[in-house]
């Protein structure tokens, strides 16, 4: 089984396209038998994981499958109209929690793996409390952007409110490591998760880079 995330960037003209696909993207991948679990994607920046955010020029899938992605379907169509495509080929190295009340990512133990790794986190977040997560976002999501070791990062959603996450690359684990569990802001908003029960669904997910273009 492989897993893949793909994001394309289209010229502002695609748009209306892209929302096309967004919705029948679902019908080819619901009807290729070998795929386990796909997430269709929205982007945005990352920055406030508020409406505004969003980012129409960036699309992506998430999908755990059988067959190379150069044979899915959907794959081809955006093809069509991107102007540059960032592929992922990823291996489960951890996961916790769940998605869409499944923990899709099998995961099996790396030995002394020391190369590129990359992190989905992903939450439902509970809609009475929202604004208050939206407020605590800003000083994360700066130090994010600072932290040694971060090769990119973008916010990605299953929906403009609500299902939201982020997907960021690394040059090593420590330098996740680092971030996740040694930063102040990062730090403060995990107790506030568990005081505020926040997210009615979560989930963090560690991957090892098997391949990129």
């Amino acid at each position: 089984m492989k897993y893949h995330i793909v994001f394309w960037e289209i010229k502002s003209r695609f748009i209306p396209i892209a929302f096309l696909y967004m919705a029948i993207g679902h019908l080819y991948l619901k009807a290729d038998k070998s795929i386990r679990f796909y997430k269709l994607l929205g982007t945005g920046r990352g920055e406030t994981f508020t409406p505004s955010d969003a980012n129409l020029l960036i699309w992506g899938l998430l999908v755990k499958t059988e067959k190379d992605i150069e044979n899915l379907e959907l794959i081809k169509k955006w093809r069509k109209i991107a102007i540059l495509e960032k592929y992922y080929e990823l291996k489960p190295i951890s996961s916790h929690g769940s998605w869409s009340k499944q923990q899709p990512f099998e995961v099996n133990s790396i030995e002394k793996y020391e190369g590129k790794v990359a992190a989905i986190t992903r939450a439902r977040i509970r809609y009475r409390l929202i604004s208050n997560f939206w407020r605590s976002v800003p000083p994360v999501v700066t130090d994010l952007r600072n932290s040694p070791g971060l090769e990119s990062a973008i916010g990605i959603g299953e929906s403009p409110i609500g299902l939201q996450g982020t997907f960021s690359v690394w040059r090593d684990s420590n330098s996740l490591k680092n971030f996740a569990y040694h930063n102040n802001p990062h730090q403060e908003v995990i107790k506030k998760t568990h005081q505020l029960n926040w997210y009615a669904e979560e989930l963090f997910a560690r991957f090892a880079v098997v391949n990129e273009f």
